[in-house]
């Protein structure tokens, strides 16, 4: 069981009405608490929580309108996504509990302190490297709308500036990351048909291409539930169209694709995790047609040459810059 799921036991008298655990590790914790229900924006985690415990969990970037007496908040990585989350809880929690639990090298004592917005914060527990925060709700905030939280940016790119809209916790939030930076430059010449931008973010690859190839059907895929928003964001704003999924992996993808692109991730939360990445280069050939090519960009010191050689038969490198590569290969 994840170690903050073990701290909050530790206390499970407090936790046995209504409650609304905003995070939730996909563990047996809602199994524990027969009355708390789940709100995560994984969709990994979300379809492991309904395969276990139906009906009980939310998937959105929103809590869920049903009624609860207190929520936990299960930190999250983004000191941003952290701030939205704890003021969209508060402002249903007026004069109710809110707590936090988090990892101590996670930042869970700095985080605590936002609590102090809403009220006196005490720590309940410590234990398992994490701590548990509770606080009073006194002073409940308004709701804030997640789109009012955006960081809008534009790109220059060579066919005119392109209109990008980030939302809290997605990756590279409000800027443009290297990797994608130097991967924009290597989009010529793409296949027609089917596009795959997997993990989307903000939606940078998928806009850029079809608006450079709009006889393109382009459609993005992020696991975030914030990462799917931004995106559906970043299309409406430059006037596009593509299909925005959520999905756990290459395994949430279409087949019979013409490109991959990507930027894939290896970090999740305060751990590094190279199984989406991994999962995408070995599979990669079950959702391209013969002919379809692979495109991404990767940090130099990963080993992703071999995997995509096994996977695809062939792997070029077409730059190495600024500590990334971009690597090309195409499904024979």
């Amino acid at each position: 069981m994840d170690p903050r799921s073990e701290v909050l036991l530790r206390q499970a008298e407090l936790f046995q009405g209504p409650l609304l655990l905003a995070g939730a590790p996909a563990d047996d914790l809602l199994g524990q608490l027969p009355q708390a229900q789940a709100w995560t924006w994984h969709a990994g985690d979300q379809a492991m929580l309904d395969s276990r415990f139906a009906g009980r969990s939310h998937y959105a970037v929103a809590p869920p309108a049903a009624a609860f007496d207190s929520a936990v908040l299960f930190l999250p990585k983004s000191r941003e996504l952290a701030a939205y989350l704890l003021n969209a809880l508060a402002a249903r929690l007026a004069g109710r509990e809110l707590y936090l639990v988090g990892e101590k090298r996670g930042g869970i004592e700095g985080a605590a302190k936002q609590l102090q917005a809403f009220g006196k914060p005490r720590k309940l527990d410590s234990a398992r490297h994490c701590q548990l925060w509770q606080v009073t709700v006194e002073h409940a905030p308004e709701a804030k709308p997640l789109e009012t939280l955006a960081e809008r940016f534009e790109l220059a790119l060579e066919d005119g500036p392109l209109q990008v809209v980030s939302l809290p916790g997605v990756f590279s939030h409000g800027r443009l990351d290297r990797g994608t930076a130097l991967l924009l430059k290597h989009l010529d010449g793409l296949p027609s048909g089917h596009v795959l931008d997997f993990g989307c973010g903000a939606g940078v690859l998928g806009a850029t291409v079809k608006r450079r190839y709009p006889q393109n059907r382009v459609t993005l895929l992020d696991v975030d539930a914030f990462a799917v928003a931004a995106s559906r964001l970043t299309l409406a704003a430059n006037g596009l169209e593509g299909e925005v999924i959520s999905g756990d992996g290459i395994d949430a993808a279409p087949t019979g694709l013409s490109l991959i692109l990507s930027n894939p991730p290896f970090h999740t939360g305060v751990h590094t995790n190279y199984q989406a990445s991994e999962n995408l280069l070995k599979k990669s050939a079950d959702h391209l047609q013969k002919g379809g090519e692979m495109r991404l960009v990767a940090n130099s010191f990963l080993r992703y040459q071999p995997l995509i050689e096994g996977a695809l038969g062939n792997c070029q490198v077409r730059e190495e810059a600024d500590g990334f590569r971009i690597y090309q290969a195409t499904h024979g």
